[in-house]
């Protein structure tokens, strides 16, 4: 992952300190350990700081400029080999290899319509010179996070919220709304944040700042309208098709990569369809001493059937150690039980690879949890007669 940081001081025109811009990139250095960049004109000012993992060369680094344009981008834009010929049939040149000049190239061509034209996992924020517009967007599904505060000056935004405390004007309260939330949904729902007057942006919106004004817009939403028409064999052979293209784009890339393997369906089918295109798979696991936990042999059974090259580590959780990192790190409250266990499995795999495929967000999208089977019920419960469900409540 990177981090991106930066301010747009829209309202007074007041000129952005470039040492902020810096203190907002040296907060969130964890998110990219290969450089940092900061470009700062009058009022506007963008930070980077880059993982690098498609184009490693110079080329690649940010802030980017392409004409009049600037980009700070976190993310991959798996499609930019296809965007990059489509742009390239119109005119556009390019001096790297990167998707980032890929995506600059695209607002370049169709403005903030290129968002329909993204395949991937992104946060950004373009400056647009000439229309004085500062344009931030965030990927469909939210991977890329994306916060921001409007002040007295302008706006600042970034990656994560512990960017802002380089601000000696940013008060870090917490917002009780926000806490609320927090407590029905074991977290904090976009738009809101766990600090008062820091919101996120959404998944699927962009946002813009022209005109002394700013604006949030929605591009994407799920449709749950009926699309096709298939047979249970015919849906699974969609599927495989679709995950094996997923996988196979999610493989682009000039740094070691890998994946965890927990011996789960989800993690298991994604290093079944990765060893498919590479006869070198690396895949890592974590285990522990209480067998009830323990998934390891699941996964060294997975490991052997593709002959990936297996790592395991048995842990043995230190709280005490871990939690001030993990609160350090998810910057507010987030109630997941597999946060320890993530963080180890995290700090193994970066000793041997840069990135990681994972089978996150499976049983989200198909219902492998148990507390799923509840919902068919309540459905049916909520077909009662009101006089019934008061009732049946009641007891």
């Amino acid at each position: 992952m990177c981090g991106i940081a930066g301010r747009f001081n829209f309202k007074t025109g007041a000129p952005v300190d470039s040492s902020l811009v810096h203190g907002m990139c040296e907060l969130i250095a964890h998110r990219g350990p290969d450089g940092q960049g900061v470009w700062v004109d009058g009022p506007v000012g963008l930070g980077h700081r880059r993982l690098a993992i498609i184009d490693l060369s110079p080329g690649g680094r940010q802030p980017m400029r392409s004409g009049d344009a600037w980009v700070t981008f976190n993310g991959e834009i798996y499609n930019f080999v296809e965007l990059r010929r489509e742009l390239e049939g119109r005119g556009h040149q390019f001096r790297s290899r990167s998707d980032t000049e890929v995506l600059l190239a695209a607002y370049r061509e169709y403005g903030v319509e290129c968002v329909h034209k993204l395949r991937g996992m992104f946060a950004f924020a373009i400056w647009d010179a000439p229309q004085r517009r500062l344009f931030m967007a965030r990927d469909r599904a939210g991977k890329k996070p994306l916060h921001y505060y409007i002040d007295r000056d302008g706006i600042a935004f970034a990656s994560e919220p512990k960017a802002f405390l380089a601000d000696a004007d940013f008060e870090a309260r917490p917002s009780l709304p926000a806490l609320a939330e927090y407590m029905t949904y074991q977290y904090v729902p976009s738009p809101m944040s766990a600090f008062d007057g820091v919101s996120k942006l959404p998944p699927a919106h962009y946002l813009l700042v022209e005109d002394g004004a700013v604006s949030v817009h929605r591009y994407w939403k799920l449709s749950y309208a009926r699309k096709r028409e298939l047979s249970d064999d015919e849906a699974c052979e969609a599927l495989i098709e679709h995950l094996r293209e997923a996988v196979r784009l999610r493989m682009i890339s000039d740094v070691p990569l890998g994946a965890f393997l927990s011996g789960g369906v989800d993690s298991s089918l994604i290093v079944a369809l990765m060893a498919e295109q590479t006869s070198r798979v690396k895949t890592f696991s974590i285990g522990f001493e209480e067998a009830e936990f323990d998934e390891l042999p699941y996964a060294r059974q997975v490991a052997e059937r593709y002959g990936t090259d297996h790592c395991e580590l048995i842990v043995r959780p230190d709280a005490t150690e871990v939690i001030p990192k993990l609160v350090w790190h998810y910057n507010e409250p987030f109630a997941d039980a597999s946060a320890i266990p993530t963080y180890y499995v995290s700090q193994m795999t970066r000793q041997h690879v840069t990135v990681a495929l994972n089978g996150d967000a499976g049983d989200e999208n198909f219902g492998g949890y148990d507390r799923y089977l509840v919902n068919g019920a309540t459905e049916q419960f909520d077909r009662l007669p009101p006089s019934v469900r008061r009732g049946v409540a009641a007891v």
